[in-house]
C-alpha cells in the first residue's frame, strides 16, 4: 500500500445511512447532516498510512474561528465506562469550559496531540503572556490495525489536523482518528450527524462527531444486523476481546447552554450509543464531550471581569435538545460504519467494511428504511 500523509481521504463508493433510507428519530437534520451544521464549528483530519503497519491519524474539532483561550466555550463531559486516557478532563469538569480545540487520536499519541495543542495555542496572537493551557484530547486504541507502539504520529503531523480544520462537509469513515479503528467487528471510523429543532423550539442545531472503536451486538433501527451477520459479542458464549475498544463522542450545539446543562446533554448521547447495540464492556472507554459554540455564553476576559450575567436556556427548554442528541449520536455511529472502507494493517490484520448490500437486504426483510 502506498504511503500517504494527507488531510483528505473519503471513498465515494460507500454510502451514508440516509442514502440507504436509514433515518433514526423524528427531527430533521441540518443542511449537511454534520457537526459543522453548528455555526462556526470546524473539523480537520490528518491520515497516516505508511508501509504495511501504520494505519492511524488525528481529527481536530474546532469550536469556533477565534482565539479559544481568550473565548473559552462552556462544556461538559460524561463517562460511560472509563477505560480511557482522556487528557484535560478534570479541569473541564471543574471549570466547565474548554480553552483549546479538541483532538481525537490513538491511545499512545494522546500526549503528542496535547503537545500539538500547546504549540497551536501558545502561538495564537493575543496569547503571548499565557503560562498555563489545558489541552483536551480524546483517544481510542487502534492497535489491531496500527503498529501503535511505533508512535508514528508526531506533534507536527497532528498540528496539521487543526490547521486544516474547516466548515462544510466532513469526511467520514477510514480517515483521521478513525483510520485504524474497528467497531462491532467491522471497520469503524469517523461518523457525524446533526439535528435541527423547529423555530418554535428555538431553531437550535445539535451536531455529533464520533470516533467508533467498540463492540457489542450491532442493531440498526432495531434490526439485529450483528446477529444476522454472525458477528456479535458473546457469540457461542465467548467473552471476546473484540467487544472491547472505545468511542469518543463530541457533541456541539449553538444553543446557549450552561456547562451544567451541557453535561446533561452529553449524558443523553449515551442513549443514542446504546441504541446501536453497544455493550460498554470492561475495557471500553466511552466518553462524551459537549460544548456550546454560542457567542453569548463564551467565557471571555471582559465577562469575567464584569461578572456579567449570561443568557442561558433554562432547564425546561432542554428536552428537545436531549432528543436531538440521542438521534444525532445514533446516526453518527451508523455513518462511521457505513462510510468506512476495509483495510489491511499491522501483522496482516484484515478488517472488512460492513457489507452494505446485506444490510439493505436485512432492512427490507424487517420492513425498515425507504428501500422497503
Amino acid at each position: 500500500m502506498k504511503d500517504r500523509i494527507t488531510t483528505k481521504g473519503t471513498d465515494s463508493a460507500r454510502r451514508r445511512a440516509r442514502e440507504m433510507g436509514i433515518a433514526p428519530g423524528v427531527l430533521p437534520t441540518g443542511p449537511l447532516n454534520c457537526i459543522t451544521d453548528v455555526q462556526d464549528v470546524r473539523v480537520g483530519h490528518v491520515t497516516i498510512i505508511e508501509g504495511d503497519d501504520i494505519r492511524t491519524g488525528a481529527t481536530a474539532i474546532v469550536p469556533h474561528g477565534r482565539n479559544h483561550f481568550q473565548e473559552k466555550v462552556p462544556a461538559g463531559v460524561v463517562v460511560g465506562n472509563g477505560f480511557g486516557k482522556m487528557i484535560g478532563s478534570t479541569q473541564l469538569i471543574e471549570m466547565g469550559e474548554i480553552e483549546t480545540p479538541i483532538i481525537l487520536t490513538n491511545t499512545l499519541s494522546a500526549p503528542r496531540a496535547a503537545d500539538a495543542l500547546l504549540d497551536w495555542t501558545l502561538t495564537q496572537p493575543g496569547n503571548e503572556q499565557v503560562r498555563s493551557v489545558t489541552p483536551v484530547v480524546g483517544e481510542t486504541n487502534d492497535g489491531r490495525l496500527n503498529n501503535i507502539r511505533r508512535r508514528a504520529l508526531t506533534a507536527e503531523m497532528i498540528y496539521k489536523s487543526i490547521e486544516s480544520a474547516e466548515t462544510g462537509p466532513v469526511e467520514e469513515g477510514t480517515v483521521g482518528a478513525g483510520t485504524g479503528t474497528v467497531a462491532f467487528g467491522f471497520k469503524g471510523g469517523i461518523g457525524t450527524s446533526s439535528r435541527l429543532l423547529p423555530e418554535n423550539l428555538g431553531g437550535y442545531t445539535v451536531g455529533m462527531l464520533v470516533q467508533s472503536n467498540f463492540g457489542g451486538v450491532l442493531q440498526i433501527l432495531g434490526v439485529p444486523v450483528g446477529r444476522e451477520l454472525g458477528r456479535y459479542y458473546l457469540k457461542d458464549g465467548i467473552d471476546s476481546i473484540d467487544a472491547g475498544g472505545s468511542i469518543m463522542m463530541i457533541l456541539a450545539t449553538d444553543a446557549p447552554l450552561s456547562d451544567r446543562n451541557l453535561t446533561r446533554l452529553a449524558r443523553r448521547a449515551l442513549a443514542g450509543f446504546a441504541r446501536t447495540g453497544a455493550s460498554m464492556t470492561n475495557q471500553s472507554g466511552d466518553y462524551v464531550i459537549a460544548f456550546s459554540s454560542a457567542e453569548g455564553v463564551r467565557r471571555t476576559a471582559e465577562r469575567r471581569k464584569k461578572a456579567a450575567t449570561m443568557s442561558e436556556l433554562p432547564n425546561d427548554r432542554m428536552s428537545p435538545l436531549f432528543q436531538a442528541a440521542i438521534e444525532a449520536t445514533e446516526e453518527a455511529i451508523y455513518n462511521s460504519l457505513f462510510m468506512a472502507t476495509g483495510i489491511t494493517g499491522y501483522k496482516g490484520a484484515d478488517v472488512k467494511a460492513l457489507p452494505l448490500e446485506k444490510v439493505e437486504t436485512m432492512m427490507r426483510k424487517y420492513g425498515r428504511g425507504w428501500s422497503t
